[in-house]
């Protein structure tokens, strides 16, 4: 997951499922795309279905099954090495990787930490904004870095490792509930150093108290950390009987809210949700998508089916402004940079004006969206379809090239060097 990532973990961890730790070729030369193709501008970390790729000028880089830091600078991939599993990292901008490491046992890479220097296993594949977990009463858990292993974590339970704390010692975890047959989750806190799990604080940095966990049911759609890499920002919608820590903690009861972001702040350890006002997650959880600014005091949330985007200020969690859009129909897909949110779902982007919350134009594309991601430099706003990825000048809408992309499931982001 990343800073205005516009592929969500769940359709990564689908398109990556098939690709399997025995086949994964990892790190190989590079091979050009067709000659048609016009060269990428700027290096995209994409998701074809064979696993990330590297898409340079008219180069791409297969890198395989992994996981990206949230900037999409590093990518940690691994391969079956007999009954155990070769660990590398790739420094996706510059396509440079380092040696690899012999894992014992066959593991999947989970998460990695913001800084790219940790990563966490499991024994199969998980995913903290998918489908839930199969049943099971205890959940083993690898974390490694460039060296090999560090620790070897057996957790009671049915955990989904989700996020590394700002300074490594802590590890966020998804813990699904009742672990043999799980229908709702709550977030819970890993000591690396004990490797016992204990609830966070909340907002106001006390101990939330035994019983005052929330405990969360359906659908979480995206992503995004801050562009600071202290806060990770989850979209959740569909939340039948949830009570939000506040709530239990107060004893009253939880509002009608269907979606809402929670709020992880992985440098101070607490939690917060934000709840979305009607109609937020009355609709199909794929028409929700969210993306936040570059300098990471607005956050921007768009649910394509109501046609309606709110606008949260990340400095004090709170729903400033709701407007109604147009509606429209398809998994939905976003980028913000400090003038325009870009949402695009279906065969068609619009550019909505944060001043004024007004779409200032709609442009038509010949397939379905996949992807929308703005370059490092808002030069361009690169565009996923169906085996192409294309781009346009963000301001005028004007397509400036085209690139044949066969097998591409969608866009993870620039990928810069680390």
């Amino acid at each position: 997951m990343m800073a205005n990532t516009t592929i969500s973990r769940r359709t990564l961890l689908t398109a990556l499922a098939g690709v399997g730790a025995a086949t994964l070729a990892g790190c190989e030369p590079t091979s050009a795309v067709p000659a048609a193709a016009d060269p990428l501008p700027d290096p995209l970390l994409v998701a074809l279905d064979g696993g990330l790729t590297v898409l340079r000028g008219t180069d791409r880089q297969p890198i395989g099954a992994g996981v990206a830091t949230a900037d999409g600078r590093l990518v940690w991939t691994v391969a079956a090495a007999g009954a155990d599993t070769d660990l590398w990292r790739v420094d996706a901008g510059r396509g440079a990787a380092s040696e690899r490491v012999r894992l014992p046992g066959r593991w999947v890479p989970q998460t990695a930490s913001t800084d790219g220097t940790r990563l966490a296993l499991t024994t199969e594949r998980l995913s903290a904004t998918g489908d839930r977990p199969a049943g099971r009463d205890e959940t083993l858990v690898l974390i490694a870095d460039a060296g090999g292993v560090r620790q070897r974590l057996r957790l009671p339970g049915n955990v989904v490792p989700e996020a590394f704390t700002h300074d490594l010692a802590g590890l966020f975890v998804l813990e699904w509930l009742p672990p043999a047959a799980p229908d709702r989750y709550r977030v819970r806190l890993v000591d690396l150093a004990t490797g016992v799990a204990g609830p966070l604080l909340t907002r106001a940095k006390t101990p939330v108290p035994e019983g005052g966990e929330e405990e969360m049911r359906g659908d979480g759609r995206q992503a995004v950390l801050s562009p600071n890499r202290t806060v990770l920002y989850t979209l959740y919608t569909h939340q039948p009987d949830h009570q939000h820590t506040r709530d239990r903690i107060s004893g009253r009861p939880g509002s009608d809210v269907h979606a809402f972001v929670h709020t992880l702040h992985l440098e101070q350890r607490w939690a917060y949700c934000v709840d979305l006002p009607h109609p937020f997650g009355e609709g199909a959880a794929d028409g929700h998508t969210m993306a936040i600014t570059p300098d990471g005091g607005r956050l921007y949330v768009a649910d394509v089916g109501s046609g309606a985007v709110a606008e949260i200020s990340t400095e004090e969690l709170t729903v400033r402004r709701v407007a109604a859009l147009a509606t429209g129909a398809g998994p939905a897909y976003a980028a913000a940079s400090a003038e325009r949110l870009f949402v695009g779902a279906g065969t068609a982007v619009r550019a909505v004006d944060l001043a004024g919350l007004a779409v200032t134009a709609e442009r038509a594309t010949a397939d379905p969206i996949t992807g929308v991601v703005l370059s490092p430099d808002g030069s361009h706003l690169y565009l996923g379809q169906r085996a192409a990825v294309s781009w346009q000048d963000p301001v005028t809408g004007g397509e400036l090239g085209r690139a044949a992309v066969p097998g591409l499931v969608g866009l993870y982001g620039p990928a810069r060097p680390a």
